[in-house]
């Protein structure tokens, strides 16, 4: 029988669009589709990392000026 991991989901289901991670649980797309299927040590390993990853989410703020402002640094 498996040992059962509680899952990080806060059902709040959106991916970042820079980090690529989901904002609520902090997992990326492919942990997220794998996580039914990972060992119990491979989930509590991830459920581990999954605090610092909150620093790589940058919230996006500005709108339209901030935008522009970007793309004048990327020239």
């Amino acid at each position: 029988m498996r040992e059962k991991i509680d899952s990080p989901c806060v059902n709040i289901c959106v991916i970042h669009p820079e980090a690529r991670l989901c904002t609520g649980c902090l997992r990326s797309i492919d942990e997220i589709t794998r996580w039914s299927r990972m060992a119990a040590d491979e989930r509590r390993e991830l459920m581990a990392q999954l605090p610092a990853r909150a620093d790589q989410l940058i919230q996006r703020r500005g709108g339209r000026a901030a935008r522009l402002k970007r793309m004048d640094q990327s020239v």
